[in-house]
């Protein structure tokens, strides 16, 4: 009975041993060939290792606004990082990384040993390395092939690069929750700081993380990130890279979270108007891929204060028309320094949350009689003066088709008989615009629209006098610059400076002040355009006290309502009106609608921005406004305000060569 059992035992031992024989030698044929003729990723592009990183917007303080990416990574070199930061990974991951090459056959054992002891999976078969190879060369499938592949990749990448390099790739490119990948991601997500000063406790609670971002995040479960922490402390004790006593004290240590990282929603629309440029310049896989540093000229307290004052006035509109339907009109700002050109604030809209148009940058509205200083300015430049007289009279034109006639009104139905060129303007008389308009010639009052940086195509009839040519705010603001500056016209300037992630620049925008029109004329205007404020049509922001010019503008059926002002250092525009066109109600004008938020805006800017005067250039005389000829209308400037085409029919005016005088 015994030497049956025994006869038996060596037989079966013998066929086992053959068995392992052939499965050893079926696994080394499988292992050659797929070694040889397995369709294996390239591993070459590892040697430049370029990593997805985030890029960030910066304020004009060099302050955070907004980061842009496809995931959220900052690339570091292992150089800058804690020394026991690498060991950490090392002993929670793979504490043989210097020892293998690439796959660690007793790693796996232990592994294996581990889980099958604990009935838990604390501890991975896969080297840092093979991590490397999967995440960066394989797809996340769980197959065999899959396996196969990611060991001949570890083996193959451990030839080809040093160990330092594969652990910097692995430091830069390990997901770790919260959408950071990579440890300096992770350590700003997890604790507002940066990778290079993080302590021991912060490192082993980020070392414990690869294994399952979301099961072991602190975020979510505290209990089980701190078992891990321990898990990682411990392991770094084993492996000597730190003694039992610091693992004990660094798993006491609290740990104090980062606040959770917001941008003020206020910025939204400026930061698209950013995004999209940079888009447009260099491509959106560059800006979500590349670590672009955007440095913008965007004032965070302006802009705060910016779409408080437009929420506000939106809100008052609202309680001024009390049977007005529900929907709430839009309304948009855009402040630009005068000397630079650098944008300050934007506001797009009432809420980017909903509406994400921007009305300063995208929208093309009627600007009414906010149009006019450009023709004025024009008319200036060919010869007439501040003193200039003109009759306000009623004007008949022949219309766009045979008989037909323009009959353009004044917006209070009246008409003001001999007018001089500066009250004309402060008090917006449509009549005398448009024979000013005939006067100078419609070609020249575009060539200077043009030279003031208005694209926009623009009417070529005598309707532009009244603003009908649909224009941007942004175009506006800028053309409002040049007699803000004293004759310079300056593009406006969103971004000072962007540069590539190692610091290389892209681009610099710096002003380049182009000289547009003669400074004795610029002040000319300004002269003027201070009436407007301090008696004529803007009457409502007189009180701001200090120094400052602006013109209204209102379309026909109180569609538009505008508001162009500025001061020696800011030129701000407002406009508020609905997106479908339709009217704001009666009297909503650009003095009553969209100047009291240019005051308000204006009032909170001036605590920034010096109260100082106009400079008067040299060479200006009497008539360029250093004394104001007194009107003898002093007529309600709520009323005396501009309106479209001044209730005429809709019929376009005929050619300019009407044989209207403009002249008395």
């Amino acid at each position: 009975m015994t030497t049956s059992i025994r006869r038996w035992t060596a037989t079966h031992l013998a066929v086992f041993l053959l068995s392992i024989a052939f499965a050893l030698s079926l696994f080394v044929g499988a292992t050659l060939y797929f070694f040889l003729f397995l369709d294996i990723p390239d591993i070459r592009a590892l040697g430049t290792y370029q990593p997805s990183a985030t890029s960030f917007v910066y304020d004009d303080q060099d302050k955070i606004v907004a980061r842009i990416f496809r995931q959220n990574r900052i690339e570091v070199g292992v150089a800058t990082l804690p020394p026991l930061l690498p060991k950490a990974f090392i002993a929670a991951e793979d504490a043989r990384f210097y020892q293998h090459s690439g796959v660690d056959g007793w790693s796996i054992l232990r592994a294996i040993f581990h889980n099958l002891r604990t009935g838990d999976r604390g501890q991975g078969a896969s080297t840092i390395t093979q991590q490397v190879a999967r995440v960066l060369l394989l797809t996340p499938e769980k197959t065999y092939t899959r396996k196969l592949k990611e060991a001949i990749l570890a083996f193959r990448i451990d030839r080809a690069l040093t160990k330092e390099e594969i652990l910097h790739i692995y430091l830069n490119e390990i997901y770790l929750g919260s959408g950071a990948y990579g440890v300096e991601a992770a350590a700003q997500v997890y604790f507002d700081k940066h990778a290079s000063d993080l302590n021991l406790a912060e490192i082993s609670l980020l070392a414990g993380l690869p294994q399952a971002p979301s099961r072991y995040s602190p975020f979510r479960n505290y209990k089980l990130a701190k078992s891990r922490q321990a898990y990682v402390l411990n392991r770094m004790a084993e492996e000597g890279f730190i003694t039992a006593a610091a693992a004990q004290k660094a798993y006491k240590q609290p740990l104090i979270w980062g606040p959770t990282t917001t941008y003020a929603e206020e910025n939204n629309y400026f930061i698209q108007q950013v995004r999209n440029y940079v888009e447009e310049r260099y491509g959106e896989e560059r800006l979500i891929n590349d670590g672009l540093h955007i440095y913008t000229t965007l004032d965070q307290k302006l802009q705060k204060e910016a779409v408080a004052a437009v929420k506000r006035g939106v809100a008052n509109w609202e309680t001024r028309q009390k049977e007005h339907p529900a929907t709430l009109p839009q309304a948009a700002l855009l402040a630009m320094e005068a000397r630079t050109g650098m944008v300050r604030a934007l506001v797009g809209g009432t809420d980017f949350s909903r509406s994400q148009y921007n009305r300063a940058i995208q929208a093309r509205r009627q600007p009414g009689s906010a149009f006019k200083p450009i023709i004025y300015a024009a008319a200036l430049n060919r010869g007439m003066t501040p003193s200039t007289v003109i009759v306000d009279e009623p004007l008949r034109l022949q219309g766009a088709t045979a008989g037909t006639h323009w009959e353009p009104k004044n917006f209070d139905n009246k008409y003001h008989g001999p007018t001089t060129f500066r009250d004309a303007l402060v008090y917006s008389r449509n009549v005398v615009t448009i024979k000013i308009l005939q006067e100078i010639g419609v070609a020249n009052a575009i060539a200077m629209a043009r030279d003031f940086g208005i694209t926009s195509p623009l009417n070529t009839d005598l309707s532009l006098a009244l603003g009908t040519s649909e224009l941007s705010m942004q175009e506006l603001t800028a053309a409002y610059g040049v007699f803000a500056s004293g004759g310079d016209y300056h593009q406006p300037i969103f971004i000072k400076k962007i540069t590539d992630k190692n610091g290389k620049t892209l681009e610099e925008n710096t002003p380049e002040p182009k000289r547009v029109l003669d400074p004795r004329i610029a002040y000319q205007m300004t002269q003027i355009l201070e009436g407007v404020i301090q008696e004529g049509t803007a009457t409502s922001v007189r009180s701001l006290g200090i120094p400052a010019a602006g013109k209204t503008g209102t379309t026909d059926k109180y569609m538009d309502a505008w508001f162009i002002g500025y001061t020696p250092e800011l030129v701000t525009s407002v406009w508020i009106g609905f997106d479908q066109k339709a009217t704001l109600g009666r009297n909503e004008t650009g003095g009553h609608a969209a100047a009291p938020i240019w005051l308000e805006f204006m009032g909170a800017a001036r605590k920034i921005y010096p109260a100082e005067d106009f400079a008067k250039p040299e060479g200006a005389t009497l008539d360029s406004g250093e004394t104001k000829p007194t009107t003898t209308d002093t007529g309600d400037p709520e009323i005396i305000e501009e309106g479209g085409n001044g209730g005429g029919p809709a019929a376009k005016p005929g050619p300019e060569n009407s044989s209207h005088p403009v002249m008395p």
